[in-house]
């Protein structure tokens, strides 16, 4: 996992980019507003406006920051691209199922992009690394907190080309 590498689809980066221009352009500029004119009430040791307005500008520019960052280091990769749709990839839904034959829905997406309570988890995550090149019938064990866990690969998945072809 090098600083580099960041995969993500391209659903992914719309996301990072729609939040860094929300930010940019909505919410900075407003709170940039409120702190004019709280500057311009006096005493600003005991003004809350403007005390709140720095500190949370400070959160918008540290934000902006990382977003920055993120999407510069983003390599967009669009899963319906990939060549070997029988493994396990970046981008891939996969279906496991534990010793009690428990299933469990995941997709593989880049790091900035997850979100465990939607199935979606992050590339460099233990059970990402251990699902990588896993094709159907493959058994995969995963060092948990709680201990080692085996899934076996019951299904993979990808999304449909978004491109001209349609779906």
């Amino acid at each position: 996992m090098t600083p580099k590498s960041n995969p993500v689809t391209p659903s992914g980066y719309a996301a990072m980019k729609a939040r860094y221009d929300h930010l940019l352009g909505t919410e900075r500029p407003e709170i940039v507003e409120i702190v004019s004119w709280a500057a311009g009430n006096g005493d600003r040791s005991e003004n809350g406006d403007y005390l709140y307005g720095r500190k949370r500008m400070r959160e918008i520019d540290r934000e902006l920051a990382h977003l920055s960052r993120r999407m510069k280091s983003a390599r967009v990769i669009d899963p319906a691209d990939q060549p070997d749709k029988s493994r396990a990839f970046f981008g891939a839904t996969v279906t496991l199922a534990d010793e009690d034959d428990e299933e469990r829905t995941v997709t593989l997406v880049g790091d900035d992009e997850q979100d465990a309570s939607a199935g979606r988890i992050g590339w460099s995550s233990p059970l990402a690394r251990a699902l990588k090149g896993a094709a159907i019938g493959d058994l995969r064990s995963v060092r948990l907190p709680g201990g080692l866990k085996e899934w076996e690969v019951i299904a993979i998945a990808y999304p449909q080309s978004s491109g001209s072809a349609g779906a």
